[in-house]
């Protein structure tokens, strides 16, 4: 019994949302629930927005969420808890977040070759933004530093490595612009 209540304590109190949070991801199935726990936990959490259930979201204090987003199941944001001002997710109004999209603002370090990269630590975090109206297709990743511009697209399955610029459709791995959105 004392096992359930501290799982329940660290579910309310944690910085994270997710389905290893059963105590608070339940939450994320009823809309009026869903927004009470988002606008708590996440950095701010704009109007409209929806934060589906499936969901991952670690370090919410620093990841900042617009008006009219839409964060699809089996979705990772992974937010860096080391530094104030560095490791910070932004995703402003408008954006599209498709099915197990994962973003990330830091990566393991791996420059050792005689020692396993779990004891190597971690590379710098680096702030990762998603501008106003970009569409993020399911499965795709979006690694650290990486901002995507105004209304672009990142095709389903694409590994996102470097900034896209607006108005710009990106396919692929690493993900190459492949056409402008005109007009």
């Amino acid at each position: 019994m004392i096992k359930i209540i501290d799982k329940i304590k660290f579910d309310l109190k944690s910085d994270r949302i997710g389905p290893d949070c059963p105590f608070t991801h339940w939450k994320l199935y009823l809309k009026q629930s869903m927004l009470k726990l988002c606008k708590k936990k996440f950095a701010n959490f704009g109007q409209e927005s929806e934060f589906r259930a499936g969901s991952y979201a670690i370090t919410c204090s620093k990841i900042h969420i617009g008006d009219r987003v839409v964060i699809r199941p089996n979705t990772m944001l992974f937010a860096d808890p080391r530094e104030k001002d560095k490791g910070i997710i932004t995703i402003e109004n408008d954006v599209l977040i498709g099915s197990g999209v994962h973003v990330y603002v830091a990566n393991h370090k791996y420059g050792k070759k005689n020692v396993s990269i779990i004891d190597q630590g971690h590379f710098e975090a680096k702030n990762t933004t998603l501008k106003k109206g970009c569409w993020i297709g399911a499965n795709s990743i979006i690694l650290p530093g990486v901002t995507i511009g105004e209304n672009s697209i990142i095709g389903a399955g694409s590994i996102v490595t470097k900034d896209i610029p607006s108005n710009s459709i990106a396919v692929g791995n690493p993900a190459k612009v492949i056409k402008k959105i005109e007009g």
